[in-house]
């Protein structure tokens, strides 16, 4: 795909964007390095990029662009309904996304991991799993390192998991992870795809490239994924909480057991597990279902379950300050995941939601707050406040604040805290109306949550 001197536009220069053009520079190619912003946004980032065959084209319209391009590499958050993708279409220019990219140039064997929540954790106690039974490992895609980054580093016999948005998988081709999960859908990300059936199709789009000697790992427990299971081609294992499976995980009485053709192997019990909750009991449960496909011992399984913290920004304890902890959910983008996290409190606490408009509803999760017997009073910010605040009431739920900043929520949630209680940040909503990423929007918090009072001697 990619020889010297092919000039490829890449369209979306946060990390992505720029490990793809040092992948293309890697392989010969000419980068034509393109993005909305100026580059004083970038600092630093774009000095690797200075005397050497790269173009800068920033705050150029991609469009322009096009006329002697070979290639159009587009980042997961450049829509495929944008201007620069239909001139390329209509230019007979081919179009790849990132991922698409990086697989074509990487090395090693690719699990892929997608699905609505759990994504990170999963794929962060995967890494886990095989760095632990001493296998070669990278980590990355839709978090952390790229996969364009992997691309330059793997080597044959390594393993390369990766987590997968449905943003990248719309413009997959040969994309082919020799074992990929589902481990759940709920409704997301429709300001951008539109509707759910259009979402369920781009998740399933993880499998479409596996054969019959791939393995598919689906929740049991979840209908839309079950259901994902007719006319797959690969093999696959299930996990479920709820259910005896044949082949896959699941639990007998509190005890994770892994099952095979019905014949059952302990592996431990739910409760030494060290990730809370009964999400992460699932994101477990899946991963230990990969990694007893690629041969890792139970023992081996059980001595990671046990010692994985989780993820930063994932239901993350910052600190304890006059007796409140602070709990930092900024992963929470999406009505299910905030549940996950409601369901996982034990003390009395107030929730701070609200941020990017993902025009999906909050019904579900302000009745599940309205039933908590924990959650006693809700700060609302961002653009989605007045949203949240009529799914509050008509659930019946009406002990809710605004704010303006999250300074401000912050500070109204300390206010409303009690001593022995919580503090949970879990937005239900992107970041974007006011953050880079949920990442920049949990190291805030954890910087707020930080230069708050010391507790009282």
């Amino acid at each position: 795909m990619i020889v010297n001197n092919t000039r490829v536009l890449v369209v979306g220069m946060a990390r992505s964007g720029i490990a793809a053009a040092k992948l293309l520079l890697r392989h010969g190619a000419v980068p034509l390095l393109n993005d909305t912003q100026t580059a004083d946004a970038f600092g630093h980032d774009l000095d690797a990029f200075l005397h050497t065959a790269c173009e800068l084209h920033l705050a150029e319209d991609p469009v322009l662009l096009l006329p002697g391009c070979d290639l159009v590499v587009i980042s997961p958050g450049v829509p495929v309904d944008s201007p620069v993708v239909s001139q390329a279409k209509s230019l007979n220019i081919p179009l790849i996304g990132e991922m698409e990219l990086a697989f074509s140039l990487l090395k090693g064997r690719v699990t892929a991991i997608t699905g609505t929540n759990g994504k990170t954790t999963t794929v962060s106690l995967l890494g886990e799993l095989f760095k632990n039974a001493g296998f070669a490992t990278h980590v990355g895609g839709n978090i952390g390192v790229p996969l364009s980054a992997i691309a330059m580093e793997s080597k044959e016999g390594d393993i390369v998991i990766t987590e997968v948005s449905s943003f990248q998988l719309e413009t997959i081709r040969s994309f082919h992870p020799q074992t990929a999960a589902i481990l759940n859908i709920t409704e997301d990300h429709l300001n951008r795809h539109y509707t759910m059936d259009a979402y369920i199709a781009l998740k399933r789009r993880v499998f479409e490239n596996q054969t019959e000697d791939d393995l598919a790992v689906l929740n049991f427990d979840d209908p839309l994924t079950r259901g994902l299971s007719e006319q797959l081609r690969p093999k696959f294992a299930w996990f479920s909480r709820q259910s005896t499976v044949r082949d896959g995980i699941c639990l007998q009485g509190n005890t994770v057991v892994s099952v095979t053709g019905g014949r059952q192997t302990p592996i431990c019990g739910a409760d030494e597990i060290r990730i809370p909750g009964p999400h992460n009991l699932e994101n477990a449960m899946a991963a230990a279902a990969i990694a007893i496909a690629h041969g890792i011992s139970p023992e081996s399984i059980r001595h990671t379950l046990h010692t994985f913290a989780g993820v930063e920004h994932r239901i993350e304890t910052v600190r304890t300050v006059h007796g409140v902890t602070y709990i930092n959910d900024s992963k929470g983008t999406n009505a299910a995941s905030t549940i996950k996290a409601v369901e996982s409190m034990k003390t009395p606490t107030v929730i701070i939601l609200g941020g990017y408009d993902k025009h999906t509803g909050f019904d579900g999760l302000t009745a599940a707050i309205a039933q908590s017997p924990c959650i006693h009073h809700a700060v609302l910010l961002g653009e989605t406040a007045g949203q949240i605040a009529q799914s509050l009431s008509k659930s019946g739920f009406h002990t809710f604040t605004y704010a303006d900043t999250l300074w401000d929520a912050v500070y109204k949630a300390a206010d409303r805290a009690v001593p022995g209680g919580s503090v949970l940040f879990s937005p239900a909503c992107a970041s974007f109306d006011m953050f880079r990423d949920y990442e920049h929007r949990g190291a805030v918090f954890k910087e707020i949550v930080n230069q708050l009072n010391e507790p009282k001697q």
